[in-house]
């Protein structure tokens, strides 16, 4: 369970990257991630390239066993040896033995994660080899002593004036360092003289061909072909997972490397090597003597297991395995682009990934410091390079720690409220949030009271210290009269008798019990536009517990909403939602939750509400219905955005009159749950101030604007930000009448 200090720690931690590290690893992810944007849209399907390099990947995993063998017959005939290490000690056994025949004093390394999470420098060094790093990253953080704290850019949390004083401080150059030229001609001097002298050059390998034997570097610097053919002996290090069928497999890789990491076209450097490589070698000592013999080169390359096979027959971690390490999970995130891999990340890994990576080399356990981080959004699916369903991995892994918790000594309070699988192992305040809906239903049944009693300082303080709940956070505020409620009690709109389409509307538990107003301008506009309209029973759509780890949880209620919706889709009713993520739940997550058949009928009948309302407009419903004439900035919610539903919004407040621009921010912060959890409270508002200053801003979005938001969390988090009011955009459209306001 996780307790008051171990909250507070965890927020402490966050404050201290926030404060530290944040500024840069903010400047450097959401460049990276705009420039990938922009190379992206440039030209080309890259869907179409994504799924290309999905597909090659899955064949490749299901070939694994025949792909390694390949590939040792194959850089054996080349001339070279190919280790298969079961582990990290039985890689570093052979690597420490294959420095030992070279009789050397010295290594040099280029980039490599898989050597970072092997720890292969640790083991040389104590063998009493000296090693160098060579990529400027790596560098850096090797001089300062510290981890890489991203996929792509180890020294990504550093800024310059650091890596200056850092330089300046420890290797007391005779002219001190100034300009960013001086760094760097610095770095490659210095590291140049390494690789010059070294015994063993050791690289990565971006990708391993298994028909040719050869190996891809991708790099921006060169210093992995220099570590690479300089040297006598090179070793190069990587997972099995990074072999591919042949050279005929790469380019979408080459391509989708470079934009996905760079927002590149292509890399720098492409280096494809089948070595030994057939070059002599130069003594640099003395360049005027005699070349030294091609025959000399050794070669070795280092497959490590290390958990990966055994991923490769878990269902749900397997994925992991065609991951590329481009890093755009990590930049497209917004709690990571506030700290960075050293809060969300593990021993090795960082990033939306790193919990997959994590929990299959080292165990599940080893992701319980960083896994809540990843929300949900899903927007590192839409920027991985070969489609890894991420948030997916993360909540199977956070549903696996909770099945294997204990259970924490305050469970009592909130247990039995949903038949969860196992619900005396989920810490106490994953199972409040992940119950949101039976605690709105009764919050709602005893208001004005509950609310009364939520606002007092000593239950604050109690939720605060033993639910986990920050008490900074303003807490939802319960309506006596429901959704449901009103929709049976109201007189419906003369229009609706004249119906062109039947529509079912699906109330979530906060359209239901707490923001009800969106709820009756839905039904109220949609009637306006002729829709006959019938209302669904609450019943949760598994959001809440799903973002908890609560998978079984998540699974009865997609369930229960699937078959309170069958007779409406019998019927031929259309389903429309007012909350993004519940959208998203119906056509994303049900395909993990519910057989194909129910998901597949839902996900094609279900709509966004303003995508509905598009729709209607688009097929001759009258826009003169709708309201409008106002200025708006609106805010659209991370699932709406990867779904591509957010330009409905717009283009329907601008068909009513509205003058509308919208952020570019992607996320509030608040991501469900997230922001009213006390040891990621601060994190969430750090998030949010992006979209405060850009709302708040010069730049045409400015506070005389009525601030809008699709989802129910970024309403919370906008009113925290000091906007007013905050409505649904539907609540900007609807028809003037007294009860949908």
């Amino acid at each position: 369970m996780r307790d008051e200090s171990t909250r507070a720690a965890t927020a402490a931690h966050i404050r201290d990257l926030l404060e530290t590290e944040g500024d840069a690893v903010h400047k450097n992810t959401t460049h990276l991630n705009r420039v990938r944007y922009e190379a992206n849209a440039a030209g080309g399907d890259i869907d179409a390239l994504r799924s290309e390099a999905r597909a090659i990947k899955e064949e490749a995993i299901e070939r694994l066993p025949e792909l390694v063998e390949r590939v040792r017959e194959r850089v054996a005939a080349n001339g070279g040896r190919v280790y298969v290490a079961d582990d990290a000690a039985d890689a570093n056994d052979y690597i420490e033995r294959v420095c030992a025949d070279a009789d050397a004093d010295s290594v040099v390394k280029s980039k490599s994660m898989t050597t970072e999470e092997i720890g292969v420098n640790d083991a040389l060094e104590a063998a009493g080899i000296d090693v160098h790093e060579t990529d400027l990253g790596e560098f850096v953080v090797q001089v300062a002593d510290e981890s890489p704290s991203h996929l792509v850019g180890p020294a990504i949390h550093k800024s310059r004036a650091e890596i200056t004083a850092l330089f300046n401080d420890v290797f007391d150059p005779d002219v001190p360092l100034e300009t960013a030229e001086d760094l760097t001609r610095f770095a490659r001097d210095h590291v140049g003289e390494r690789i010059e002298r070294a015994d063993v050059g050791v690289t990565g390998a971006n990708f391993v061909l298994a028909e040719s034997g050869s190996i891809a570097l991708v790099t921006n610097e060169g210093n992995a072909r220099k570590c690479a053919v300089t040297p006598d002996t090179h070793v190069a290090v990587a997972g099995v997972e990074k072999l591919l069928p042949s050279a005929a497999d790469l380019p979408p890789f080459a391509e989708l490397i470079a934009k996905a990491a760079g927002g590149q076209d292509v890399a720098t450097y492409l280096s494809l090597l089948t070595p030994p490589v057939d070059s002599p070698t130069i003594d640099f000592d003395a360049p005027d003597e005699p070349l030294g013999d091609a025959d000399d080169r050794t070669f070795h390359l280092v497959l490590v297991d290390n958990g990966r096979l055994d991923m490769r027959e878990d269902d749900d971690l397997r994925e992991t395995l065609y991951c590329i390490r481009c890093g755009a999970c990590g930049n497209s995130c917004a709690n990571f682009q506030h700290v960075g891999g050293h809060a969300f990340g593990g021993e090795t890994y960082t990033g939306g990934i790193a919990t997959g990576w994590e929990a299959g080399i080292r165990g599940e356990a080893a992701t319980d410091d960083f896994n809540d981080l990843c929300t949900g959004c899903s927007r590192c699916v839409d920027a991985c390079p070969v489609e890894i369903d991420i948030p997916w991995i993360n909540t199977v892994v956070r549903d696996r720690r909770n099945r294997g918790h204990d259970p924490g000594t305050f469970d009592h309070l909130v247990e039995g409220l949903t038949p969860d699988d196992d619900p005396g192992g989920v810490d106490v305040q994953k199972r409040l949030f992940g119950n949101f809906g039976t605690l709105a239903r009764l919050g709602s049944a005893s208001a004005p009271l509950s609310n009364w009693l939520a606002d007092r300082a000593p239950v604050r303080a109690a939720m605060d210290r033993w639910l986990g709940v920050d008490r900074r956070r303003d807490l939802p505020s319960f309506e006596r009269e429901t959704l449901r409620d009103w929709f049976a009690a109201r007189d419906p709109l003369p229009s609706a008798g004249r119906a062109d389409r039947d529509a079912v509307l699906y109330p979530d538990a906060y359209t239901n019990y707490v923001l009800t107003g969106r709820g009756k301008a839905a039904v109220r506009t949609l009637e306006a536009l002729g829709v006959d309209v019938t209302l669904a029973p609450c019943h949760e759509s598994g959001r809440a517990p799903l973002s908890q780890g609560m998978i079984e949880t998540a699974r009865t209620q997609a369930e229960r909403v699937s078959d309170a919706l069958a007779p409406a889709l019998d019927a031929g009713r259309d389903v429309v939602v007012v909350e993004p993520s519940d959208i998203a739940m119906f056509r994303n997550e049900y395909a993990r939750l519910l057989d194909d058949a129910t998901h597949e009928r839902l996900a094609a009948n279900s709509y966004e509400s303003m995508e509905y309302v598009y729709g209607l407009l688009e097929n001759g419903a009258d826009a003169d219905a709708l309201t409008g004439g106002g200025d708006v900035a609106y805010h659209g919610h991370c699932q709406q955005r990867t779904l591509g539903l957010a330009g409905y919004t717009e283009a329907v407040l601008r068909r009513a009159g509205h003058d509308v621009v919208t952020s570019d921010v992607e996320c509030c912060g608040m991501a469900g749950s997230f922001g009213y959890k006390s040891e990621y409270y601060e994190l969430s508002m750090d998030v949010g101030a992006d979209l405060r200053e850009q709302f708040a801003g010069d730049d045409g979005r400015g506070t005389d604007r009525r601030v809008a938001a699709s989802g129910a969390s970024c309403h919370e988090q906008l009113l925290a930000l000091a906007f007013d009011g905050v409505p649904h955009p539907i609540e900007l459209v609807v028809p003037d009448t007294p009860d949908a306001r």
